[in-house]
């Protein structure tokens, strides 16, 4: 019974097998190789245009390295009030960017909209440079609390944005769970609404550690190399993050992958929704389950040995409010999850 995170389970087998051909013989290092030239060609594919990738070990490189080609360290990266960069990620985007402001322009909303964007520039001030400009904006796909922008709701918020004059970044750690929920393509969610760059995360779904950072705007690209070295993200063994993304992506391997952790989910939330005094507190889109339920079931839970996490009471709905005695938690279903899983935590949580 594990739902404590995606991130928490080992690799797929198709991915390891294919790190063990990669393993073999001799290459050149730091990227200079045929299996990184695999990966990014695969990339290409996948996202049916030119593009740049680059790779490295953890999302939080990944997005913050990402927005540090978007901002300078005088200006401001907008995002949801429950962004991982904001919550999650220390001050990396800080650090990274050299000092750039993080600011949320979300209460508890589920995603960001451009009623977010226009409220906060319409609020915002314009004495510069006594004030901070917002020049990017960043959000994740799925969201952070399991929601997934549609393809319209994409384009909408990019228009938005680029009115602005901002530069749209895409933290898509689940990202491969969003297109297999929303049954389109990779391009009708990323450069075709208008995304410039993207976090394409494989690690929560079936990677060992493999992160890449994909530009459509190949002109922010033009120093991502410098900072990447700089922040000893280059990896001399470069092959064994591209034999990850050709195992990952292959035959549609990452998809299958998220679509086995959705299908939990939505199985997940049926059976507890089932159970009185349990309540959903966002809708299921994804592969996050966020529940509210009495902290005597979450206590029997733990000692029966299902993990999962507390999570933040502003991650409520607006018109959610937790009582007395309730608990806020949050279940991630993988693409190791089982049926049995599932059946044993609704057992437990429905006595």
């Amino acid at each position: 019974m594990h739902f404590g995170s995606d991130n928490q389970t080992g690799a797929s087998t198709q991915v390891l097998e294919m790190i063990q051909k990669a393993n073999s013989g001799y290459t050149h290092g730091y990227g200079e190789d045929k299996w990184t030239d695999r990966a990014v060609q695969a990339l290409k594919d996948t996202f049916e245009c030119d593009l740049e990738a680059f790779f490295v070990v953890t999302g939080t490189a990944a997005n913050a390295l990402a927005l540090s080609c978007l901002v300078q360290p005088w200006e401001t990266v907008l995002c949801h009030h429950q962004a991982h960069i904001l919550i999650d990620e220390s001050t990396a985007p800080e650090f990274f960017t050299g000092g750039a402001r993080l600011m949320s322009i979300t209460k508890r909303a589920g995603k960001i909209t451009k009623e977010h964007l226009h409220e906060y520039f319409r609020l915002a001030g314009t004495d510069y440079p006594h004030n901070t400009r917002a020049q990017a904006l960043s959000f994740a796909q799925s969201s952070e609390l399991g929601q997934v922008y549609t393809p319209q709701e994409i384009t909408t918020l990019c228009a938005a944005a680029k009115h602005y004059g901002m530069s749209i970044h895409m933290d898509g750690a689940r990202f491969a769970n969003a297109v297999a929920a929303l049954d389109c393509t990779p391009a009708e969610i990323t450069w075709q609404a208008g995304v410039d760059v993207m976090s394409l995360g494989a690690t929560k779904n079936g990677a060992l550690a493999a992160e890449a950072v994909i530009f459509f705007n190949t002109e922010l690209a033009r120093k991502y190399r410098e900072r990447r070295k700089r922040a000893g993200h280059l990896l001399s063994k470069g092959r064994f993050f591209g034999a990850q993304f050709i195992g990952w992506l292959e035959n549609g391997h990452w998809l299958d992958l998220a679509r086995h952790a959705n299908q939990l989910a939505s199985q997940l939330a049926e059976g507890l929704s089932a159970i009185p005094n349990i309540r959903l507190a966002w809708p299921v889109q994804a592969n996050e389950v966020f529940l509210i339920l009495p902290k005597t079931t979450t206590e029997s839970l733990e000692a029966a040995g299902a993990t999962f996490y507390e999570w933040y009471p502003q991650g409520l709905p607006p018109e959610t409010e937790l009582h007395k005695g309730e608990t806020f938690i949050r279940l991630v279903t993988s693409f190791t999850t089982r049926n049995e899983d599932i059946a044993a935590f609704c057992a437990v949580a429905g006595k």
